[in-house]
């Protein structure tokens, strides 16, 4: 099966193993699932990095980033296209739900029929608008 995965799983995954959940890991971890960041989650990591939000010893150059993510734990990247945007402009708002990178992740998972795994629980106000959800609870 294939999945998307929202920012914060990308850094849960590379430095806080602990908060990522036992059903997220194993879905992670399975082989047989093809699992896939969004170009608007590497643009967001850059600026977390840049604004030294986070803090990856791992991550000292963007290449190192698409090393990490493509070769490390082979994620695919679904790169944002015309048919996301159109989904995007398409979204409803959400009441104290504004964030744009949040929302085109949403309107990728969604245009592209892939459930999104996220901790962030706002995320399931767009289950209305056709996202498949699976909250990181942990």
């Amino acid at each position: 099966m294939r999945y998307l995965i929202d920012t914060n799983i990308v850094v849960f995954s590379v430095i806080e193993h602990d908060r990522i959940s036992k059903e997220v890991h194993h879905i992670l971890t399975d082989y047989e699932n093809q699992i896939y960041v969004s170009s608007e989650s590497i643009k967001e990591i850059f600026m977390l990095l840049q604004y030294q939000k986070i803090t990856v010893p791992a991550w000292k150059y963007p290449h190192d980033i698409f090393y990490t993510i493509e070769k490390e734990y082979q994620f695919g990247i679904n790169y944002v296209k015309k048919e996301h945007l159109l989904t995007f402009a398409d979204l409803e708002p959400m009441k104290d739900h504004s964030d744009p990178v949040d929302r085109m992740i949403i309107a990728q998972a969604i245009t592209e029929n892939m459930p999104l795994i996220s901790s962030d629980a706002k995320f399931k106000y767009y289950s209305r608008q056709k996202l498949d959800f699976i909250f990181n609870d942990k």
